[in-house]
């Protein structure tokens, strides 16, 4: 069994540059100055990381009033990310880390139980990070369903 490194709130946010959907380089200094979400999912185009981002989608609008950006990261190449979005209509970047150093820097990737099974893979994760860079907001095992309506509740948004 590998330990999972995890972040907690305080922490600095490990600092990526991954490509985007249409291969374009972003990175978290990009959005210096501001809060951002960054949610970690297994693989695009499967039912509950489906759900994750459309719920993400769907409240956009009311987290970027209240100062929020988005991104998702997975480890799907961006060719997949790109017929994700298209498909489902998502208007937030959605970043690639097919060497999963992103993941593992933010403690997104590891052991964890599926079906009663101990796995490696994706920790379905979400994070704030502050407008210095900062975590806010760490949040490990979080469920595909829902958890966009309880982090909105959690941040009063």
């Amino acid at each position: 069994m590998t330990e999972n490194h995890r972040l907690s709130p305080g922490d600095a946010a490990p600092a990526f540059t991954l490509p985007d959907a249409d291969g374009k380089d972003v990175s978290l200094s990009d959005y210096s100055g501001r809060k951002v979400i960054i949610y970690f999912y297994p693989a695009a185009s499967t039912p509950g990381c489906t759900k994750q981002a459309c719920d993400f989608r769907d409240s956009l609008a009311e987290l970027n009033e209240a100062g929020l950006e988005v991104i998702g990261i997975s480890p799907d190449k961006p060719a997949k990310l790109a017929k994700f979005r298209d498909a489902e209509g998502l208007t937030f970047p959605l970043l690639s880390d097919p060497d999963k150093a992103t993941l593992q820097a933010y403690g997104a990737f590891g052991e964890k139980t599926m079906y009663g099974k101990t796995v490696t893979g994706v920790i379905r994760s979400t994070f704030l990070v502050d407008e210095s860079g900062k975590i806010e907001v760490a949040q490990y095992n979080v469920r595909a369903t829902g958890h966009v309506a309880k982090l909105r509740r959690d941040l009063s948004v």
